[in-house]
């Protein structure tokens, strides 16, 4: 990650879009079982409402940040198409000869087994190479070897 405004794909930009929606709605939600200024009952309701008040302002926290970095997304444009960086997707031949096409991204999504984060151990060794390259890299089993085949948006730019 360059400090500066990171690009971000089509896909990503998407499902953080989605996201947004999402939050904004459960948002409203919990906004909505709030009392305001109602008087709160015994011990027990205003820990509750306490607690409600909290997810809220959780929820306002996350909203902000996605909201943030979307507005980052637009500032810095499309991803590269010839380095790789935040947002790019490039295919890679590893040690063993398997060959996977990855998405670079900021922060890895529960059951998403084609996205690397930027500060895992592949991911940085990808920052800033291009086709052609070979990274290497700490896996689990010790020190390895990628080779990056291509770069480009494996889902499409709509």
């Amino acid at each position: 990650m360059t400090g500066g405004p990171e690009p971000i794909s089509d896909v990503a930009l998407r499902a953080l879009q989605q996201e947004l929606a999402d939050l904004r709605a459960e948002r409203d939600s919990a906004a909505a079982t709030l009392r305001g200024e109602d008087p709160v009952g015994d011990r027990a309701d205003e820990a509750d409402e306490l607690q409600r008040a909290s997810e809220v302002a959780r929820l306002d926290r996350h909203i902000a940040e996605i909201e943030g970095r979307i507005r980052e997304a637009s500032v810095a444009g499309a991803p590269a198409t010839d380095v790789i960086g935040v947002g790019s997707s490039v295919t890679v031949r590893f040690a063993d000869g398997t060959e996977s096409t990855l998405q670079v991204g900021e922060v890895a999504e529960e059951l998403d087994l084609t996205l690397v984060t930027a500060d895992s151990p592949l991911g940085h060794a990808l920052l800033g190479h291009r086709a052609g390259d070979t990274v290497t890299y700490r896996a689990p089993d010790g020190r390895t070897t990628a080779v990056v085949l291509s770069l480009g948006d494996i889902h499409g730019s709509s």
